[in-house]
């Protein structure tokens, strides 16, 4: 028998509440070693490509995390939009010499770096010092530039958004974070049935971003039921925002997760979608 919390293999017998428990070396009291209990809570936030953000939608965020108090915050990448490093800016026209670009990169990196604080703010307000970004595509166009000119280190993501610095544990794009039995991704692929696409070829429990929208799918195999959730996006979604659309609708939604685990390494995923800057947890309302 081990402790679920520490793992600790010292356990002794003992009386509690007027019945049989367990406690470790460490203190931790348990009844029974195949008995589960709420372990960890964790927010986990989607695409917010900021500044073109949705206030609403993030303020939403902002409050719940008030109401939750995670243990644990996990971005799953695209926090910026990076249009100022984007291969597209330059397409059609001359590409203009480095110090010409650099106060554009250096006023998206402030704006980016001004919506992380919203939520390193309520964060701290909270108590959440378990933090985890997991670098997205769009981020990835910083590091592109900085391959471009090698000594310019401190505009890499990594870097430009002082993610070390802040506490948070940085995942380079799509390398997986796994967590009890759920693993989290910034997304691989956008087809149309994406969630699906995404659970076959990761072949266990997995939440991801990329695409924008809220998708969910399930498999059962031999070893149980497997599962697969989209979680949206907090990204402005009006096509003023998004002229590279051309016109063009979409499916995308905001949404966030609230994520339990067990001290089996079990979990439930609570997708929270939010409309017209409004959702409900745990039964009060929230208004961005």
């Amino acid at each position: 028998m081990k402790c679920p919390d520490c793992s600790s293999p010292s356990i002794k017998k003992g009386m509690r509440k007027e019945k049989q428990r367990y406690k470790c070396s460490n203190g931790h009291w348990f009844t029974a070693e195949k008995e589960t209990h709420l372990k960890r809570r964790a927010i986990v936030i989607p695409d917010q490509h900021f500044p073109l953000h949705d206030q609403k939608a993030v303020n939403v965020v902002l409050k719940a995390i008030e109401l939750v108090k995670p243990d644990m915050f996990i971005n799953l990448g695209d926090v910026g939009e990076w249009e100022s490093v984007s291969s597209w800016k330059y397409k059609k026209i001359k590409q203009p010499p480095l110090e010409y670009q650099l106060p554009i990169i250096d006023v998206e990196i402030d704006e980016v770096n001004e919506g992380i604080d919203q939520f390193d703010e309520v964060l701290n307000l909270v108590g959440c010092t378990d933090k985890y970004i997991l670098a997205g595509n769009h981020d990835e166009w910083l590091d592109a530039f900085v391959q471009k000119y090698p000594y310019m280190r401190d505009y890499t993501f990594r870097n430009a958004c002082k993610w070390i610095e802040r506490g948070y544990k940085y995942l380079p794009y799509n390398k997986p974070l796994k967590i009890g039995k759920l693993t989290f991704i910034h997304g691989a692929y956008a087809t149309v049935y994406h969630a699906k696409k995404h659970l076959e070829a990761y072949g266990e429990n997995i939440i991801y971003g990329h695409v924008h929208d809220v998708q969910r799918h399930t498999l059962t195999k031999l070893g149980g039921t497997i599962g697969a959730w989209s979680m949206g996006c907090l990204k402005d979604m009006r096509s003023g925002k998004n002229t590279w659309l051309k016109g063009r609708l979409h499916n995308w939604a905001h949404a966030f997760a609230i994520v339990d685990w067990f001290t089996d390494g079990n979990f439930r995923v609570d997708v929270v979608e939010i409309h017209g800057g409004k959702t409900t947890v745990w039964g009060q309302e929230i208004e961005g």
